[in-house]
């Protein structure tokens, strides 16, 4: 693991010197919904079936305060944000990855916490971002959204405003990494923005004015209809930009009001969903056409979807799984697998493992031919944030409410 670390470490140094972002290691989850952004694991990974708080477990680590946000994993170290509200503090950590041993915290920012909007939100909702040379992440404070980067060792390098912030339910949009940017999306009830950030500076490249309705989603940089396309659904319109410029590439309604899944693509079409003020999931054609493929009213509102082989797979809010024909929207089959999702599922090949808020992590095979139920394992009593697997590890963040609520991260592996 060190040797391929210091490769990556290497790789990732010489695509920063020529502004490109180098694919991560195999071994490594870089940021939000994983290596390639759509929440697929590295294939040739395996992993436990079963676990439990005393079964498999490789390292149990306690987290201070609280955070939705899922672990990011580059090297030898795993970075994680949370909030303390009792210390009103933001705070970046870094724990070691074989142990599970807090490295470093860094606060990025104390006080003037935004504790208003929904029961569930939480003020470090966003994951890390890491390109191997520096971290970036996002956070709600002061009535405003701040992109920060800090280096390896925790030491804030810039810290850039993007936009001001009006809160209706809260702020969940991570940063995703693309050429020589960071981009970002703020979209709020009084007017958000997206933009591009230069990665060494902080500086805003470009950035888009956004219709004035609350939204969550994080950007998606996705290659669609042949070209490389940041798509961000929500405010009624799917939109297509492109990244390194922010031209809008298309854009046309159809989306509802509020998102909170991230893009996918079957390379040909993209895949958004909504929940307010109604259910959809719908496709586009991405190739400027303005066409939508096809729309269905099922509810996939918070936790993103997974394209596999020309299939589209979805564990609804209400816990149930299906898997759609990517081009026709045709339902294949529909299962129950528990209650209340608010994670996003990770797919390890034509498995899917999905955890649900009470903390429960259904393992599944997912085909078109079959959904099949192979476990169900639970750690702790509440679950906000997405699995990761990389490294042959699963790593979960969940809570033990008891007398006073406290987190953990979670290693598990054989």
């Amino acid at each position: 693991m060190k040797s391929l670390s210091l490769l990556f470490s290497a790789m990732v140094l010489a695509g920063a010197l020529s502004g490109e972002v180098s694919a991560a290691a195999a071994g490594d989850w870089p940021g939000w919904r994983g290596p390639t952004g759509d929440g697929h694991a590295a294939t040739g990974q395996t992993l436990p079936e079963k676990w439990s708080e005393t079964e498999n477990v490789i390292w149990r680590a306690a987290i201070r305060g609280r955070g939705h946000s899922s672990p990011t994993l580059v090297g030898n170290q795993v970075f994680l944000t949370t909030a303390d509200i009792a210390a009103a503090e933001q705070v970046v950590l870094c724990l070691d990855r074989a142990t599970g041993k807090l490295q470093w915290e860094t606060v990025v920012h104390r006080g003037n916490l935004d504790t208003a909007g929904h029961r569930n939100t939480s003020q470090a909702s966003p994951s890390v971002a890491c390109d191997g040379e520096l971290l970036y992440v996002n956070f709600l404070n002061q009535k405003a959204v701040y992109t920060t980067a800090l280096d390896l060792s925790g030491k804030i390098v810039w810290q850039q405003r993007v936009s001001d912030f009006t809160t209706h339910q809260g702020f969940g949009s991570s940063p995703v990494l693309q050429g020589t940017l960071v981009l970002v999306t703020a979209d709020h009830k009084s007017g958000g923005k997206v933009a591009g950030l230069d990665r060494r500076t902080g500086k805003i490249v470009w950035e888009q004015n956004r219709p004035k309705t609350p939204n969550y989603t994080s950007p998606s940089v996705l290659t669609a209809a042949g070209r490389v396309q940041m798509v961000v659904a929500g405010c009624n319109l799917v939109s297509s930009f492109e990244p390194s410029t922010g031209k809008k590439l298309w854009e046309i309604e159809g989306a509802t009001e509020e998102c909170v899944v991230t893009a996918v693509t079957d390379g040909r079409r993209v895949f958004v969903g909504g929940g307010y003020p109604k259910n959809n999931t719908t496709a586009v054609e991405a190739d400027g056409s303005g066409k939508i493929a096809w729309q269905n009213g099922t509810r996939v509102y918070v936790p993103s979807m997974l394209v596999r082989d020309g299939h589209l797979y979805a564990v609804l809010d209400n816990g149930q799984a299906i898997c759609w024909k990517s081009d026709t929207g045709d339902e294949l089959w529909r299962e129950k697998v528990d209650k209340d999702f608010y994670a996003s599922p990770v797919m390890l090949g034509t498995t899917i493992y999905a955890t649900s808020l009470r903390g429960v992590t259904s393992v599944f095979e997912a085909t078109p031919q079959h959904f099949k139920l192979i476990a169900q394992n639970q750690l702790g009593d509440e679950a906000y944030a997405s699995p990761v697997i990389c490294g042959n590890r699963l790593y979960l963040r969940s809570a033990k409410k008891g007398d006073e609520r406290q987190e953990y991260l979670w290693c598990i592996g054989r």
